[in-house]
């Protein structure tokens, strides 16, 4: 009974001068992995710029806005990218030739309340990025993600991000067409 007290209060002891043990074990037990340590931050690629990227609630996917990094109203691109790194399941659109065309630009902003779309349509189904603030509202509201309406008369789906986006529209208000 006294060794069992004796390796008790070692063993106590261990963990409260080293808080961070962790048995060898346990240690061992984690899967190796070829993926740098570096954790993914967008769909979008080294060398371009990233207008829009988050990981959404429910899904888990990540969506994002990527440009090159010279967009204007004529020179550059800008595509919306849905899905997991590696397994991209939506790139609209799918070339990178005159895509300004088809994206819409929105920005509201006055004191407290700030609010950005970018929209598009694909194949009937009409989709905004968002990103919004009001601080009208007690507590205020914070809340960026992508809205997905399908034709018809479908009902909107909402998908919003698991945390704040990293968000930059400013090449957007020069290089996209605006709506009121």
């Amino acid at each position: 009974m006294a060794t069992t007290k004796l390796l008790f209060t070692i063993l106590l002891t261990s963990c409260l001068v080293a808080p961070n043990f962790i048995p060898s074990k346990a240690a061992s037990a984690a899967p190796e992995s070829d993926t740098p340590a570096a954790q993914v931050t967008s769909l979008c690629e080294k060398n371009e710029h990233i207008v829009f990227s988050c990981v959404l609630k429910r899904t888990a996917k990540w969506v994002a806005l990527c440009s090159s990094q010279d967009l204007d109203k004529e020179h550059g691109y800008l595509q919306y990218r849905f899905g997991l790194p590696g397994k991209i399941e939506l790139e609209f659109p799918k070339g990178r030739q005159s895509t300004q065309q088809v994206f819409r630009y929105s920005h509201y902003f006055r004191f407290q309340v700030d609010l950005t779309e970018v929209n598009f349509a694909n194949e009937g189904y009409q989709y905004s990025v968002f990103d919004n603030y009001n601080g009208e509202e007690k507590p205020s509201i914070s809340e960026q993600g992508v809205k997905i309406t399908p034709p018809g008369k479908g009902r909107e789906v909402t998908y919003v991000c698991q945390g704040k986006a990293k968000a930059d529209y400013t090449s957007l208000q020069d290089a996209l067409p605006s709506e009121p």
